[in-house]
């Protein structure tokens, strides 16, 4: 009797996918726990393994279509001991070719072969693969941003886009007919998801921003004597997040409403801190969450922070590792934003927008001083916070910034 293979549970707020390939096509053995389809959601690319061993007797779903969780993706029908056999079978022995360095991946299982740089040590992802094949460009050309140096899909497509506007047009401004200066890309799946939900958010959320300014000094300063120490305990340097998270931890405990979120008629406040921390990927911006933050020292929240930042830019988060979360910080000062507006990560009610730190003149104590400073902004939705709660709460992350001894004290 054929066994199905069907779409796994997707996560929370995940609802559809897209068939990104099949590693194996109708009438191939297959065996079980092997990796058979990739499916790309909005948030990660996750791979369908097969339930059984025996051959792939129907695909249902085609490359590029869509399926919903719980959706026919194909079939596996019996004949693995035949398939067992032929790949038993004893194969003819052929002089043996001289020994030559390689400079491609070997095909791995259940999959294409697909040609790589010399050094990776990782094929291209199908997705990549397929990008590349439609485009005709050859993997091994790619320079690989995934782990191991794997090419990924967001690197064919930013190569495609460096070689369309690196190569000359066909013909003059002039005289030109315009169609060889652009190029039409279908909109990624994240990227689609990211329009959708700020769409949303703006619909539905009254969302409002308040702003305020934060001296770093005391926060640099505790950088620069700990930094050393720090490291040596830790293995990994002291940032700025981990002061933040803490920060902001303290300020949702005294102004719980922007912890909170609308559910319905009911107003839903939670007791726990799980803080997401906007990462920008090449794909585009993704949200981790870091759990429990009112558990965690500075130290472990900077090594979860890392950890995940690092396997969002190699395309390897979890879908778990993604949701559940109830507030969210987001850092435009790395990339040298002076000022924001963050949007809300819908369903939570607030989002904290760091930016530069850039010295500046401030009065202090009656006097002139030239100090490291920073814009804070606190993007909140008015249906549940009212304006002299989110007051309250960037004077508070301000206040623990400026002293952070009260991060050590919970004051």
């Amino acid at each position: 009797m054929p066994v199905e293979i069907r779409v796994p549970a997707l996560g929370e707020s995940v609802s559809e996918a897209t068939v990104g390939r099949w590693f194996k096509s109708a009438g191939e053995a297959v065996k079980a726990d092997e990796p058979v389809v990739e499916l790309e959601t909005d948030k990660v690319t996750l791979e369908v393994n097969a339930p059984a061993s025996g051959v792939l007797s129907e695909i249902v779903v085609k490359e590029g279509e869509t399926v919903n969780a719980g959706a026919l993706l194909g079939r596996i029908g019996e004949g693995a001991a035949a398939a067992s056999q032929k790949a038993t079978a004893k194969p003819v022995q052929t002089p043996a070719p001289p020994v030559v360095q390689p400079d491609f991946v070997p095909e791995t299982p259940g999959s294409q072969s697909v040609l790589a740089p010399a050094g990776h040590s990782l094929p291209a992802s199908p997705a990549a693969s397929k990008i590349a094949a439609d485009h005709g460009v050859d993997p091994a050309t790619v320079a690989g941003s995934g782990k191991r140096g794997q090419v990924l899909k967001s690197d064919v497509l930013d190569f495609v886009a460096k070689s369309t506007v690196a190569a000359p047009p066909a013909s003059s401004p002039a005289t030109g007919s315009g169609e060889d200066r652009e190029e039409r890309v279908p909109l990624t799946r994240l990227r689609q998801t990211i329009a959708r939900r700020l769409k949303d958010a703006q619909n539905t959320a009254a969302m409002l921003t308040t702003f305020n300014e934060a001296d770093m000094s005391a926060v640099m300063n505790l950088r620069v004597r700990y930094k050393d120490v720090f490291e040596r305990k830790h293995g990994i340097k002291l940032g700025l997040m981990g002061f933040f998270a803490k920060a902001c931890v303290g300020a949702l405990k005294a102004v719980p409403a922007v912890n909170a979120e609308i559910d319905g008629t009911d107003l839903i406040y939670k007791n726990y801190y799980h803080l997401g921390i906007a990462v920008g990927t090449d794909k585009g911006l993704v949200v981790p969450v870091v759990r429990d933050c009112d558990r965690s020292s500075i130290g472990e929240i900077e090594k979860a922070i890392a950890g995940l930042g690092k396997r969002a830019r190699a395309g390897e988060l979890k879908i778990e590792e993604m949701q559940g979360g109830t507030f969210t910080i987001s850092n435009g000062g790395i990339y040298g934003s002076l000022m924001s507006t963050p949007i809300l990560n819908p369903p939570q009610s607030g989002i904290l927008g760091m930016h530069k730190i850039q010295e500046r003149p401030v009065a202090v104590n009656g006097k002139i001083e030239i100090r490291p400073m920073m814009y804070l902004a606190l993007t909140y939705d008015h249906r549940i916070v009212d304006g002299k709660e989110a007051v309250t709460f960037l004077v508070l992350v301000k206040e623990a910034l400026e002293d952070p001894a009260r991060l050590m004290l919970d004051i």
